[in-house]
């Protein structure tokens, strides 16, 4: 049963006005998150949920209906002697958006629907050129992927998502790569560049954070609201969910795990830090892998050489495995004891049966390093995998335009999360909108 979320009363005088006109707006997202969630649901259980009247959801729900954001899926006989229900939907058609991910070994561009499935995509694993080329190649990919929709579709484009990690020129020695251009990455409003050249309006973050916010609005988040995400990728990456929002602190760096102290690496291919402590990204990150594997070759390693050595269980993939994951049992304690969240979304760039190996190495490991008389957080594999990067950006765009946010109803800008038209809205989602507990079965969740 649908359960939890209530709207915004209207206290303005006969409900007219730009309060009324808000508060309608946040109302009808509050209907698209718990749709989201639930993957249909009934009039009347809309209503229920959101404690309206059937007359103001169902004006909500023809408004959706005309905007083309939902639509009738049929109906549901539910053996009374009543009207059958008619269930409603999300229309996968009611909007679309660009994902662009950028990290410092390869570039991908995504087209995605309202529902979160990738239409088309362009992928190019190469060392990250200097930012004018980059800016170059996803302009064309952009409009080659806009062609894939149909000309009246294209109107319905909500703007493009940036996710790339935060100081691209930093950590280069740690991650074996050449420091040349990657110095101009530090000092470009890149976002800014890719608006001007695209037109669109792009929303940047962290690509930790966006993975979390695929997490959030496609993935496990669905039915939980609190939740520290990492992705295992060339380095590794973190975001951070708390009732049912991501937090994304004062630099937009939040849950930056790859910054965390951990003891040095006990294997011979490990670099020697310059202090006494090391940081996490040095021994767990696909590049440490890499490092392990061919230690004076590694930068000519790809991610098909990666997954090879895990599918005929190399041993030196066992080696790095047990090391990356002591490493990672170590950061996970120092941030359960800080942040008491009851999930940890694991997940990475490598396929196959990396990700369920790797969940429960990791598992085993915070078992074995929790205190006496201690718990510890669930561990989860994310929902996503390779593709998690290039969601969390498609998903910047959608989750801002859609979602039931408190700049709604303050009338501020929503554009944008970090970098250009930024939003420094650290508020979660209203616990009406978030916390909707026990929901209707979602199809296809996991």
């Amino acid at each position: 049963m649908l359960r939890g979320a209530k709207p915004v009363a209207d206290s303005s005088k006969g409900g007219r006005g730009s309060n009324s006109a808000q508060l309608r707006r946040y109302n009808e997202r509050i209907v698209l998150q718990i749709l989201r969630r639930a993957g249909e649901a009934s009039k009347a259980e809309l209503a229920r949920a959101v404690q309206l009247t059937n007359a103001a959801i169902g004006a909500i729900i023809q408004n959706l209906i005309d905007e083309g954001l939902i639509f009738e899926a049929g109906k549901r006989h539910d053996g009374s002697r009543g009207q059958p229900a008619t269930i409603l939907r999300l229309a996968p058609g009611g909007a679309y958006s660009f994902g662009v991910r950028l990290d410092r070994t390869n570039m991908e561009t995504v087209l995605m629907d309202f529902s979160g499935q990738i239409i088309d995509r362009r992928l190019h694993d190469l060392i990250l050129p200097a930012p004018s080329e980059a800016l170059q190649i996803l302009t064309r990919d952009l409009n080659e992927l806009k062609s894939r929709l149909p000309e009246k579709d294209r109107e319905r484009i909500t703007g493009i998502g940036l996710a790339q990690p935060f100081n691209l020129g930093a950590w280069l020695h740690e991650l074996g790569l050449p420091e040349a251009h990657f110095k101009e990455w530090d000092d470009i409003d890149f976002a800014g560049a890719l608006e001007e050249a695209t037109g669109f309006p792009v929303f940047g973050e962290n690509d930790g954070t966006a993975a979390a916010v695929a997490e959030l609005f496609y993935g496990l988040g669905r039915q939980n609201d609190d939740f520290l995400y990492l992705f295992l990728g060339p380095a590794i990456g973190g975001g951070l969910a708390v009732k049912g929002d991501v937090v994304r602190g004062i630099s937009g760096n939040a849950a930056d795990v790859a910054m965390m102290p951990v003891p040095p690496s006990n294997l011979a291919t490990a670099p020697q830090p310059r202090k006494q402590w090391d940081l996490l990204l040095s021994r767990a990150s696909l590049v440490s892998f890499a490092r392990h594997l061919e230690p004076d070759n590694f930068a000519q390693i790809n991610r098909t050489d990666l997954q090879n050595a895990v599918e005929r269980d190399d041993v030196k993939f066992r080696e790095w495995m047990e090391d990356c994951t002591e490493a990672i049992a170590i950061a996970l304690r120092s941030a359960y004891a800080l942040l008491d969240v009851p999930l940890v979304i694991l997940d990475g760039d490598l396929e196959g049966p990396f990700r369920s190996a790797f969940c429960e190495a990791v598992r085993i490991a915070v078992e074995e390093a929790a205190p006496e008389k201690r718990h510890s957080p669930q561990i989860a594999i994310g929902s996503f995998g390779q593709d998690a990067g290039a969601i969390g950006a498609g998903s910047l765009p959608q989750f801002f335009n859609f979602s039931p946010r408190a700049t709604i109803l303050t009338g501020g800008k929503e554009k944008g999360a970090a970098g250009r038209g930024a939003v420094e809205d650290n508020n979660s989602f209203p616990a009406r909108a978030a916390r909707l507990g026990s929901l209707l079965t979602t199809p296809g969740s996991s």
